[in-house]
């Protein structure tokens, strides 16, 4: 059904949804965004699923964004470039507001989405080798759509020392700044998420979902304002100089103008 995402569903209702492609690292293009949000809306539907997992294929978690996608809409209009943009939006808010848990399950290194992906769950267990950051600004660009979920999960005192750094980080920091809930060894990591999900296979379902929703209401608005606003700024951003040397010169191989 899906090109870029695979559902598998155990006998419990336990349901892993993982990213699909392994040889791009799992990086974002315009048909992952529609099928993570087509996905998302399949689970939230099915009242077998009890508990979801997001987890990525192969190495990486999640890359970021397709630079070959992100290129492409440097050629698009304005309004073009935000329908676009607005993808990445719809598909966080559909996993951020799915009415079942979902646990992430980091096994390799996630950039730019990759974390945004990470902050939309309720609870994220990582590898202890990943490496994570928000590397959009080296490209010119800005964090923008994921921006209100990094932001709600780690806090803005937090976020503020990764958010527009670029800088990488480890899964041990990645605890401290409230990213991932713990750091495991990889061979581990299964286990840990295992722990994640057992206790909610004895709660009633119906429950879970409204206390999920109870404190998505007392936590951080993210409206559709907010949403809007994220999408607008990015939009703007790609109008911008920075925005066409960062990406030039990533696929040009060499460092960027601003670069000392």
């Amino acid at each position: 059904m899906f090109e870029t995402v695979t559902i598998e569903t155990d006998d419990r209702g336990v349901a892993t949804l993982t990213l699909n492609r392994p040889e791009k690292h799992n990086a974002m293009n315009a048909q992952m965004l529609d099928d993570l949000a087509a996905a998302a809306d399949q689970l939230a539907q099915d009242d077998a699923v009890r508990v979801v997992i997001l987890t990525g294929a192969g190495k990486s978690f999640c890359a970021g964004g397709d630079l070959a996608w992100m290129r492409a809409q440097m050629e698009m209009d304005t309004a073009t470039r935000k329908a676009e943009s607005a993808k990445l939006a719809i598909m966080l808010k559909a996993l951020n507001e799915l009415p079942k848990p979902l646990i992430g399950r980091v096994q390799g290194n996630a950039f730019g989405g990759g974390v945004g992906m990470a902050s939309v769950c309720d609870v994220t267990i990582g590898a202890e080798t990943v490496t994570m950051g928000l590397t959009e600004v080296k490209l010119g660009l800005i964090p923008a759509n994921i921006g209100p979920y990094v932001i709600a999960r780690m806090g803005e005192a937090m976020a503020r020392r990764v958010f527009f750094s670029g800088r990488l980080f480890k899964a041990d920091e990645a605890v401290t700044l409230g990213l991932l809930a713990k750091a495991v060894p990889a061979d581990a990591l299964d286990a840990a998420v295992e722990a994640e999900v057992a206790p909610y296979l004895a709660c009633a379902p119906g429950a879970v979902a409204s206390a999920k929703a109870l404190a998505r209401r007392f936590g951080p608005v993210i409206d559709q304002a907010a949403i809007d606003h994220a999408v607008t700024a990015l939009a703007e951003t790609w109008e911008g100089d920075e925005a066409r040397e960062g990406i030039a010169a990533f696929f040009e191989k060499r460092k960027a103008g601003w670069v000392q």
